[in-house]
């Protein structure tokens, strides 16, 4: 029997909320299926951070390495989530079992009760930088969530990325994970290979193991 997959990705769509001040997303046809054209083609605006999306060493880093430069490997493979949703302003190593993470690769961490597909919130808890730390420790490679930055709306030092460069860990965003029970999955959420571009717009899944 298939293992169940499950869509942990945003729709991509014009009431789509962005962080205060991006790119909304259009979506405007450029040809339509007529007489003497037999096929429709769009035009795609958005921001490389609409929606679920992984961020690129470039987007915090101006020396950084480019989404093109992203190892895909690094996006699937074997993941954990954990429910932290008692955190308080900012997941720490107290919110949830480092030992658990030992001996997996990539960390999801679940902060909404419910996601907020419709509004933009702005006090959506973050990660703290120790937590970064600790899960570098254990051999983490990648750390994901659901709220749209690892680091605090009003941050301006950008603490949690900083320490997921010291570690060299790739960061997943606007994961949607209201109906993942807290567990081991398989993770498949490659980014685009974008010449240039400090992030790119995920289709995240996680499959049942």
């Amino acid at each position: 029997m298939a293992k169940r997959l499950i869509d942990i990705s945003q729709t991509i769509r014009s009431a789509l909320p962005v962080w205060p001040g991006d790119t909304a997303f259009a979506l405007e046809p450029v040809w339509t299926i007529e007489p003497d054209c037999p096929v429709n083609v769009s035009r795609l605006t958005l921001s490389t951070h609409s929606g679920t999306h992984a961020d690129a060493p470039l987007h915090y880093d101006p020396r950084g390495k480019t989404i093109a430069a992203a190892d895909p490997a690094l996006y699937i493979g074997e993941c954990h989530v954990f429910d932290v949703r008692a955190s308080r302003g900012l997941v720490r190593p107290a919110d949830f079992d480092p030992e658990i993470a030992g001996g997996c690769e990539r960390i999801l961490f679940r902060t909404f009760d419910h996601f907020p597909h419709d509004i933009w919130v702005s006090d959506y808890v973050a990660i703290a930088p120790e937590t970064i730390e600790t899960l570098h420790r254990v051999g983490v490679k990648l750390v994901g969530m659901d709220g749209p930055s690892l680091d605090p709306e009003r941050s301006k030092t950008l603490d949690a990325h900083h320490a997921v460069k010291r570690a060299g860990m790739a960061i997943l965003e606007g994961l949607v994970l209201d109906h993942v029970a807290e567990g081991r999955y398989e993770l498949i959420a490659a980014p685009l290979k974008i010449e240039g571009a400090d992030a790119s717009p995920v289709r995240a899944l996680l499959r049942e193991l």
